[in-house]
């Protein structure tokens, strides 16, 4: 028994093999050339270039238990800083990093926060307050230790020490990459995260 081919079924094939691979070069010249570029993804925090690793630090938390710095590793960290008293400035960052890491959903769980007070002389109202931010960590320290960790949060515009009132992301492996003004808009914090926490392998 003889096979026979067909020329004419073998080429039509052959013609359909080469356009799907052309295709997609075709698209792409055609969207190149009609000025359409895809849009460029712009962070609304402040980045740091690059990422800095964060020193540890002895801290202590309200109960009196100890904590490294150190021990955040593994999740995205909201960090923000505080006088004694912490005053609205303070508040309005507490209820942004809430909101942010509420408004990620399942997510959340990869996130955490936490609120660095200079010292304790106001513990009775940090114990009372902390019940407004569930999962929150809120610790002191030995000033030194205090002022050890905000150095490494420096910025052309000072240390969180200085009343910057910034809120500042620390990475699951514990560096320093972006950091938002007292008046950032938390929708653009969530967006961030949101985005860091889409494409992120880790945390």
């Amino acid at each position: 028994m003889t096979l026979s081919i067909n020329p004419s079924g073998a080429r039509r094939k052959l013609l359909l093999l080469a356009s799907l691979f052309a295709l997609p070069m075709l698209v792409a010249y055609a969207l190149y050339y009609s000025g359409w570029r895809p849009e460029a993804v712009h962070p609304h925090g402040e980045l740091v270039q690059p990422a800095r690793p964060v020193a540890d630090a002895a801290l202590v938390l309200l109960d009196g238990k100890p904590i490294r710095f150190s021990e955040l590793r593994g999740k995205w960290t909201l960090v923000t800083f505080s006088a004694a008293e912490c005053l609205s400035p303070c508040e309005r960052n507490l209820v942004k990093m809430r909101q942010v890491i509420a408004a990620q959903g399942k997510e959340a769980e990869r996130v955490q926060s936490m609120l660095i007070v200079k010292d304790a002389r106001t513990r009775d109202w940090l114990n009372y307050a902390i019940k407004d931010y569930p999962g929150m960590r809120i610790v002191t320290g030995p000033a030194e230790a205090v002022s050890a960790l905000a150095h490494e949060f420096m910025l052309p515009a000072g240390s969180p020490l200085d009343n910057l009132n910034r809120v500042y992301l620390v990475d699951p492996l514990g560096n320093f990459m972006m950091s938002y003004p007292a008046d950032a808009d938390p929708t653009g914090m969530r967006k961030d995260l949101a985005r860091l926490l889409r494409v992120s392998q880790i945390g």
